[in-house]
């Protein structure tokens, strides 16, 4: 909708049912009607246009060029005078085109023009000059003094000139127009500059003026007010002059029910009256209002603004004042003062507290920080600034607002995410499993963490990773042989991993193993002394598939695992009685305290049997899944009991050993722990097949011992 402001009207086109149409108001919009069409054309013919099928309807375009007044020109020292460019029938239309005038700001409407013209105001209005459209070349100008009604051709030019624009100099006592166009559409710029003083006979005197009341046809009160304008006798060849006062009076009217529109919220229905909408509630009271303060309750109406009026109706429809209710809390929002719901251990958070609707003086406020402790505030005012705490461990915190009051309560919640950086994380499994038995694989993140880390699980070749908010994860490995299990740990910006393999077999067996006090005294429990130690016995104990782990901490403890050979071919049975016969002699070795080795000179340290566990063992206990370490050697099935006589000094006549072994290197690893990896190498050609036997020949060196 295009609007042009003329005095104290508005003018305005409206499309409606597929047709443009053009409207005015008096009273800021709160009532349009169409424009009356002139009785008679320019020739003096009668006009049959009758509202609301036909009617008067302008252009409203403003001109893009400063020096041309568009479709529609009125000027402030012009009071009432208005002149457009526009057509007569039942709509808005491009074709048939011609200029009209209203001498009394729209009430009434002459053509004066058939052919589209710029019109510029002289003398603070006293004259209007008229030239038509630059697309059509022209060496004449229209001049009228009163105010349309009859027109003075004047030549400005021998040549026409397609007139690019008219400049009107400013200043009362300056009465200089400046014409600017071209000859023809390569011809320069011509300026013709024309004084306009001798058109003018005299100076105006009172006689000259004649009073004009503003009106809305017929009805004084415009805007709440009669206004009185100054204006001179049509026909009058007298200049204005810098003494030209165009109001004369203004003076309020007695409030009228045109005065005022519906108020926000409100609407007015076909009965005339304002009524509430059916998106608003007009019970619903600002949310500003506080009990013992004051509020304006609407009646649905206010005045228009601008509207000058007084007194009449206006305590009828003004909003009337009332004492504010008191109210239930309503509304109550809790948020950071950053905005964020999550916060790094160790700084202040600071929570805002915000109530729509309530008594905010009057309004209790709780605040529940999730973590043990909770402050309260007699009323809302004490909180604007923020409440601040500070959370001494991470995690994820439910933090309550609580806003009470006699007449009720609200409350609401925000979940925050304390957090810190991740300094260590370790992997806790099973160093041997069963297959397809499900077993649980845990990661310790330090410091401990509440809920506020993402752990990312890669499980063998997986392309994608399994994500969880538990440091825990069961899962089931489906073929033998070593299984890597890598974890890593997402807490704010930082990630750490840890990786563990794990040993899986469809069967195996386990021991665990206890040393003599004295290996205590030289127990600094770091990794790399365990590790040393698993070597250590694993040279001792010399087998096919062994594993060795070593625990931390005091009093030093490991754990033996005897797995079945990779490449077995005598089946599962077989190889379970194999197993067991190892472990036999493993034990009986282990409990005549038979193995021990040499950990510095003169310190011998004994290897004992704590305690034998049956196969399958999946190992629950956290001292077991801590980071001992695992020592694997592949070497044949009976090669643990030679080496075991073989240690004890002893040997079997009956077997035919061929060992090569690298006797300086072993006594450098018994001598030193954790100098190397190197172990001896043994190549049995021979061996007992027998258990009994092997047990038989034991028992018979052991006696000679």
């Amino acid at each position: 909708m295009q609007i042009q402001p003329v005095v104290c009207m508005l003018i305005a086109n409206k499309r409606q049912d597929n047709q443009v149409k053009t409207y005015m108001t008096y009273n800021k919009g709160r009532e349009w009607r169409l424009l009356q069409a002139p009785a008679t054309d320019l020739d003096g013919n009668d006009i049959h246009c009758i509202l609301p099928f036909c009617s008067l309807h302008l252009q409203l375009q403003m001109s893009e060029n400063p020096y041309l007044s568009g479709t529609i020109s009125t000027k402030n020292s012009a009071p009432g005078i208005i002149v457009a460019t526009g057509n007569i029938g039942a709509e808005l239309s491009y074709n048939n085109v011609g200029m009209f005038i209203s001498s009394d700001a729209g009430n009434s409407w002459r053509q004066i023009f058939e052919e589209e013209h710029n019109v510029w105001f002289l003398d603070k209005g006293g004259a209007i000059v008229a030239v038509k459209q630059p697309s059509v070349p022209t060496r004449h100008l229209w001049v009228s003094f009163d105010e349309g009604r009859q027109w003075t051709q004047h030549s400005f030019s021998l040549v026409p000139l397609f007139v690019d624009g008219v400049l009107v100099e400013a200043g009362a006592e300056n009465q200089i127009m400046t014409f600017f166009g071209h000859f023809s559409h390569r011809s320069e710029w011509q300026l013709i500059k024309i004084d306009y003083k001798s058109i003018f006979s005299r100076k105006c005197t009172e006689e000259d003026y004649q009073t004009w009341h503003l009106h809305n046809q017929g009805e004084p009160c415009v805007m709440g007010q009669k206004q009185i304008y100054m204006k001179r006798r049509p026909g009058n060849y007298c200049m204005l002059g810098k003494d030209y006062s165009r109001i004369l009076s203004a003076e309020s009217c007695i409030c009228r029910a045109h005065d005022f529109e519906c108020d926000y919220g409100y609407e007015r229905r076909g009965d005339g009256n304002c009524r509430p909408a059916f998106w608003f509630n007009p019970s619903t009271v600002s949310r500003s209002c506080s009990q013992g303060q004051n509020y304006l309750n609407s009646t649905g109406y206010r005045k228009v603004v601008l509207n000058n009026c007084t007194k009449g109706v206006k305590e009828m429809y003004m909003a009337r004042k009332q004492q504010c209710p008191n109210r239930p809390p309503k509304g109550l929002q809790l948020t950071s003062k950053d905005g964020k719901l999550t916060a790094n251990l160790g700084s202040n958070v600071t929570f805002l507290v915000h109530l729509d609707e309530g008594d905010s003086l009057r309004t209790n406020i709780q605040l529940d920080f999730g973590d043990g402790t909770a402050v309260s505030y007699s009323n809302l005012s004490w909180t604007e600034e923020g409440i601040k705490h500070l959370y001494k461990s991470a995690g994820i915190f439910r933090v309550t607002a609580l806003a009470e009051n006699t007449l009720g309560y609200d409350s609401t919640t925000l979940f925050l995410h304390v957090t810190c950086p991740v300094e260590h994380v370790r992997l806790l499994a099973p160093f041997v499993v069963i297959k397809n038995k499900e077993v649980n694989i845990t990661a310790v993140v330090l410091p401990s963490h509440s809920r506020t880390v993402t752990f990312f699980w890669w499980l063998d070749n997986n392309t994608e990773p399994v994500i969880t908010l538990d440091g825990s994860i069961s899962h089931t490995f489906p073929d033998d042989g070593m299984h890597t299990v890598t974890v890593q740990v997402a807490a704010a910006n930082a990630i750490l991993q840890d990786t563990r393999t794990i040993a899986v077999k469809e069967f195996f067996k386990s021991l665990l193993l206890s040393f003599s006090p004295n290996l205590d005294e030289f127990n600094p429990d770091i990794p790399e002394w365990r590790q040393d130690v698993g070597r250590v016995i694993k040279k001792a104990l010399l087998q096919e598939q062994l594993l060795v782990a070593v625990f931390p901490g005091v009093p030093t403890a490991a754990e033996l695992f005897l797995l079945p050979h990779k490449n077995q071919s005598e089946g599962k049975k077989k190889s379970e009685e194999v197993l067991e016969q190892v472990s036999d002699i493993i034990v009986s070795a282990l409990n005549q305290n038979l193995v021990e080795f040499e950990l510095k000179p003169g310190v011998r340290v004994i290897v004992y049997n704590t305690q034998l566990t049956l196969a399958p063992l999946v190992d629950s206990n956290p001292r077991h899944s801590s980071s001992a370490m695992l020592m694997l050697l592949s070497v044949v099935f009976l090669g643990l009991a030679v080496f075991l006589i073989y240690k004890f000094k002893r040997k079997i006549p009956w077997i035919n050993i061929y060992a090569e072994v690298n006797q300086e290197k072993e006594q450098e690893m018994i001598g030193s722990v954790g100098q190397g990896d190197s172990t001896p190498k043994i190549t049995l050609s021979e061996f007992p097949t027998s258990k009994e036997l092997m047990e038989k020949e034991l028992d018979a060196r052991v006696k000679r011992k």
